[in-house]
């Protein structure tokens, strides 16, 4: 056997084991979110955290090693790298592990031992810099004297999916909601991380001819807001984003701003104050993400409400809350960051009692 045909023999198995761990994880619950019924609109969560991994990432790492090894980049034994410090080095550290793969997540010192925990638990080694800015270049670095391959989540997200459809986060929740009283929802809402989720929304919805608009919620101190309102792709700004897997300091190659309806940019304190106040209808701690997701579909719902528009509302639920223990829910952490949930909460409160947003 030449080395040719051993790199297709394994490339054809590389794809098995993926495709097979897919057929094993089956699809995530599309649940519903408790509101008064008067209201006459219906809020569904797509609860991603029940992936292998735990969270949304888990979709976008399986698109990403399939795109990278049916491009002849990641073959047997390569060293793959990926910048990341959260829920996506994860995810891919997973899939690394399941094809017999080197993987090095590159990342801030600073980054918790919670995650670095959680990376190792899955086969994966972690490399850190001390300026967070620096990880990309790190990374390629790492890739070119190691002979491996540098994933780039934030370039590859929108063009690692199929928009089209195969199973993608799209298709399956049109498809969920095809029973529902308000199967076409008016509006869904997703976070701007990566930018590859809302591409993928926002592309589907145009391919099908629906009528569903797009709204992409951004956290304090992310840059896709500012960028999308004033057309300006090339803005940078300096601060990370506290609220794990959203928020950018740059705008990302796979952000796709002309498929996105609205954009609600969502104070970190807020997000927190949502995800506490979920906790008690949810029966259940979310991530700090999912809380940017409910508070722009709040704001949604009520603009609905405003207009006695019924219909309904989909997001998603990104992770579990255990991750995030010693952070938003930690009431010291909090305090230490100069955060403030009370008017927010107040603000939420006075909007599952009268449906009128105030905020």
């Amino acid at each position: 056997m030449t080395s040719a045909d051993a790199t297709r023999c394994w490339v054809r198995e590389a794809v098995r084991i993926i495709e097979a761990d897919a057929n094993r994880s089956a699809d995530t619950h599309l649940l519903t979110f408790p509101l008064p019924r008067e209201w006459g609109v219906d809020l569904y969560l797509k609860d991603e955290s029940t992936h292998p991994t735990g969270s949304l990432k888990h979709r976008l790492a399986r698109s990403l090693f399939l795109y990278a090894i049916c491009n002849g980049w990641v073959t047997k034994g390569t060293p793959v790298i990926e910048a990341s410090s959260g829920s996506t080095a994860v995810s891919e550290a997973y899939f690394a592990r399941l094809l017999g793969l080197p993987f090095i997540a590159v990342m801030p010192r600073s980054t918790s031992r919670e995650k670095i925990a959680l990376i190792e638990r899955q086969g994966g080694s972690c490399h850190f810099v001390d300026e967070p800015g620096a990880i990309y270049d790190e990374s390629r670095r790492l890739a070119g004297e190691l002979h491996g391959h540098f994933m780039d989540q934030f370039t590859h997200a929108e063009r690692a999916t199929d928009w089209r459809g195969n199973n993608n986060i799209a298709e399956s929740i049109f498809e969920q909601m095809a029973s529902e009283q308000h199967p076409e929802p008016a509006w869904v809402v997703v976070g701007a991380g990566t930018g590859g989720t809302s591409a993928t929304i926002g592309r589907y919805v145009r391919y099908r001819r629906l009528c569903t608009r797009l709204a992409v919620v951004d956290p304090e101190h992310s840059v896709f807001y500012d960028a999308w309102q004033d057309a300006a792709p090339a803005l940078t700004g300096c601060k990370g984003s506290r609220i794990e897997g959203i928020g950018r300091p740059r705008v990302e190659p796979s952000f796709v701003g002309d498929v996105i309806d609205h954009m609600i940019k969502v104070p970190d304190a807020a997000s927190i104050a949502t995800i506490r106040f979920a906790r008690e209808l949810l029966g259940r701690k979310v991530g700090g993400s999912t809380g940017t997701n409910l508070w722009g579909a709040f704001q949604i719902i009520a603009g609905m409400r405003r207009h006695d528009r019924p219909g309904s509302v989909v997001s998603l639920l990104c992770d579990g809350g255990e991750r995030y223990e010693n952070t938003y829910y930690d009431d010291e952490w909090v305090a230490a960051q100069g955060l403030d949930l009370r008017p927010h909460t107040q603000t939420l409160e006075k909007f599952f009692a009268t449906g009128e947003w105030t905020a």
